[in-house]
């Protein structure tokens, strides 16, 4: 996958590995929390929680943390209240950088957002500053040896998927968010192993960085990705893979 995507695919799957995995459970449970507070305990009634389950199985999360934190997300638990925040802001270079948070004190992260901001090389903006230049999409990777292209392209576009295009040694498919677990049935119906899927926020244009600022984009994106607080972090830049590859 191009650019930020990239990015985040190889930091999520090193992330799940490493010293990192104790706050990436921290994340992922609050998100269960979340989704459940905000659309209930059914995850056939709720894709945000189906999601936020499948992830956190993904990196491991034990079950007993997944059912309490559904429970905290329908009050049969207590617990802190959480609230979806999202800031929005620019590295250096003029990449816009779009951050999901889940904070218990708005006031705390926002001056904590604005710090990292400052302190490496960029500046918070207004709401709906760049959040103009993201749309939410599904993207579903399946490795080229799993698959023929053309069986795979005919199976996921009758599914409502809108592209088709293989990155690397992987096929990736660009899905809206509404068809999203619709094309992810056929593929397993079909026998089709999925490698990594997400819905994500894919920028409509990408900025070629290199060098020096490639290198401050990816610390401030990695300081910002780092806060207890942050779910996601979008970014529209397009740097080359070795730089991506020494960050993680």
């Amino acid at each position: 996958m191009s650019g930020h995507s990239k990015w985040a695919g190889i930091k999520h799957k090193k992330a799940a590995n490493d010293a990192k995995r104790g706050k990436l459970f921290s994340k992922l449970i609050k998100e269960v929390t979340i989704a459940t507070r905000e659309g209930g305990g059914d995850i056939d009634t709720n894709p945000r929680l189906r999601q936020a389950i499948s992830k956190a199985k993904e990196a491991n999360v034990p079950a007993d943390n997944l059912n309490k934190a559904v429970l905290r997300g329908t009050g049969e638990l207590p617990g802190v209240t959480y609230e979806d925040v999202v800031y929005e802001g620019y590295a250096p270079g003029g990449v816009a950088v779009l951050v999901e948070a889940a904070t218990d004190n708005k006031n705390r992260t926002s001056a904590e957002m604005r710090r990292i901001f400052t302190k490496l090389n960029g500046n918070m903006a207004g709401s709906g500053s760049v959040a103009w230049q993201f749309t939410k999409k599904g993207i579903i990777l399946v490795n080229t040896k799993d698959a023929d292209e053309d069986t795979l392209m005919a199976i996921v576009l009758d599914a409502g998927a809108e592209d088709l295009k293989q990155e690397d040694d992987s096929f990736e498919i660009t899905v809206e968010p509404k068809k999203y677990e619709i094309v992810k049935k056929v593929l397993t119906d079909n026998n089709i192993k999925i490698e990594s899927d997400e819905l994500t926020m894919i920028p409509s244009s990408y900025i070629k960085v290199d060098g020096s600022q490639a290198d401050q984009i990816l610390n401030l994106i990695d300081a910002l990705d780092d806060h207890d607080d942050v779910a996601h972090v979008y970014a529209n830049f397009d740097i080359p893979e070795e730089i991506l590859q020494k960050h993680i």
